[in-house]
């Protein structure tokens, strides 16, 4: 399962989830899924979410339970 902190980047950095949307290019609504987990998001747009918090896509996104 995919796991993320964009939510708690989001709130360190002070971004609303429009915020973020505008940065990166898309939508409020696919922060908003991507962060209750019900979205995953290409590796594109991971990037750039990462990118926009200027951390490595590993300190926002990762896979738990897999084993």
């Amino acid at each position: 399962m995919l796991k993320n902190s964009v939510r708690e980047y989001r709130a360190k950095f002070r971004f609303s989830q429009q915020d973020l949307a505008d940065k990166i290019g898309v939508t409020r609504q696919t922060i908003g899924l991507i962060e209750k987990g019900d979205y995953a998001p290409s590796v594109t747009l991971a990037l750039k979410i990462a990118a926009a918090f200027q951390v490595p896509v590993e300190e926002v996104f990762r896979l738990e339970g897999e084993n």
